[in-house]
């Protein structure tokens, strides 16, 4: 009774957040059983008192909440594996339409959606809370997110403490004044405040940039997965308390995310391997008009988000893109099939056409904008319409769908919109190459991505998350 006592006090100190379906827009579609988690960390010192201020070196409090580490973690189907995907902070994003709100002792102004307008991403949950970072991720990835946890600044530092510490590597002395920073070179074992400390510091060393930042951040991160599969903390239920308690007052999740379903991601990850955790960082390029910022890579970063949404294999960040059919395959189509909208129309005359092929193509990501009859059932050959040449990464993928099919602009066609009409010699999609191999592994067992690394990383293998100028030597 004491036990349970405690826990559902753990618990209860979780802030909860409400995320209603209505504020998320339309969203990607599910393709499987993977489990996608919105992780991020908040920069606020709102609950923080001035002495852990100090003792933290993150400043006062100026009503900063911003989250400079934002991630999707994707657990795979069978939880076999997983992929944990970095987004800079620095990433330039569409304004989205989000509601003011107040919970969880926080409260944001909302904001209006202005696509034709830009801000960074680490701005967004100031202004529209969790649930305008969550429309915002999934808008411009496709990824299906089922879940958030928002982790504060504290619950960093005790989640490394309850850990025993974590091992983290530098090749040179780093005296940093902003994070408080100060490490000789070699292999150390730091508690929760160096810990916080190392993960903050940006300036001064390498290039001084967020995407080299986040380097270093992913090593610690599987440093600290080295540390709980260590710690046999995922099958001890005394453990994982004592974790929860000492991280709950700093953790924010939707209120979806139940007590029950906390315990339950734990336990299905008793069996995980750490070479079987894929730690990658999307695919980027300077911001033309400020180089401070970043956009994402096209067409890379499409085809690796697809691949993540579709628990397939992950495709070269070196952007060996083909005209390959399906986003199951290795390499990947010039967008993802959730962020290409289509209209059907029925050019043939045979009747039902319209409603099978959009079943078709929604079974494989495609977003259907309408249905309906062509001008003319005259049409023997399918056909795909678009309006300019905005629309050819989208159309491209759309073509890889289909056998037999014309592509065609027509600049009378609403901006954005692409239809495509169906005619007689339709007799269904191209095959999709299977998302696994003989074996049913996933994702994290297939292809490690050329850019990240695998939970099973040691840090003394990080040394290149370290250069630059502002190193020495560098």
């Amino acid at each position: 009774m004491a036990a349970y006592a405690k826990y559902r006090s753990v618990v209860n100190s979780i802030s909860r957040v409400p995320v209603p379906a209505r504020d998320l827009g339309k969203r990607p579609p599910t393709y499987n059983s993977a489990l996608n988690i919105l992780v991020y960390g908040s920069d606020s010192r709102a609950n923080l008192t001035f002495h852990q201020q100090v003792l933290l070196h993150v400043g006062r409090n100026d009503g900063e909440d911003n989250t400079d580490s934002i991630m999707i973690v994707h657990i795979a189907p069978g939880r076999r594996g997983a992929t944990v995907l970095s987004i800079p902070r620095d990433t330039q994003v569409p304004y989205y339409a989000c509601r003011p709100g107040r919970a969880a002792g926080q409260k944001w102004p909302g904001q209006q959606a202005d696509p034709g307008a830009l801000e960074r991403i680490n701005a967004v949950l100031a202004a529209g809370g969790p649930s305008c970072l969550w429309k915002t991720v999934e808008q411009q990835t496709g990824i299906h997110i089922d879940h958030f946890i928002g982790l504060g600044l504290s619950g960093f530092v005790n989640i490394i403490d309850d850990l025993g510490g974590v091992n983290v590597c530098v090749p040179f002395t780093v005296k940093d004044p902003v994070s408080g920073l100060k490490l000789h070179a070699g292999e150390h074992h730091i508690g929760g405040v160096q810990a916080l400390a190392f993960w903050r510091t940006r300036e001064g060393i390498g290039t001084g940039s967020d995407l080299e930042r986040i380097q270093r951040d992913q090593y610690l991160l599987a440093q600290v997965l080295h540390g709980i599969l260590r710690s046999g903390l995922l099958s001890s239920p005394s453990k994982m308390l004592a974790v929860a308690s000492d991280a709950a007052r700093a953790m924010t999740t939707d209120t979806g995310l139940t007590s029950s379903g906390l315990l339950q991601i734990a336990e299905s990850l008793r069996g995980l391997s750490s070479r079987n955790v894929q730690f990658v960082t999307a695919p980027n390029a300077p911001y033309p008009l400020d180089p401070d910022e970043v956009e994402f890579q096209q067409p890379q970063a499409d085809a690796l988000f697809s691949a993540i949404a579709h628990d397939s294999r992950l495709p070269s960040a070196s952007g060996g893109i083909t005209s390959a059919t399906t986003p199951g395959s290795a390499g990947l189509p010039d967008a993802s099939p959730s962020r290409v909208g289509v209209q059907v129309l029925n050019g043939s005359g045979v009747l039902g056409i319209g409603a099978q092929v959009s079943a078709a193509l929604t079974s494989r990501g495609f977003v259907i904008d309408g249905t309906g009859d062509a001008a003319a059932f005259s049409y023997t050959r399918s056909v795909i319409e678009y309006a300019s040449s905005a629309a050819l990464p989208a159309v491209r993928t759309l073509k890889a769908q289909l056998t037999s099919v014309t592509i065609r602009q027509d600049s009378s066609l609403t901006p954005g919109t692409i239809d495509l009409i169906v005619g007689s010699s339709f007799r269904g999609l191209v095959p999709q190459t299977p998302t696994a191999d003989a074996s049913g592994e996933s994702l994290a067992k297939l292809a490690q991505y050329d850019r990240g690394i695998t939970g099973s990383a040691s840090c003394r293998s990080d040394a290149k998350a370290f250069a630059g100028p502002l190193s020495p030597g560098g």
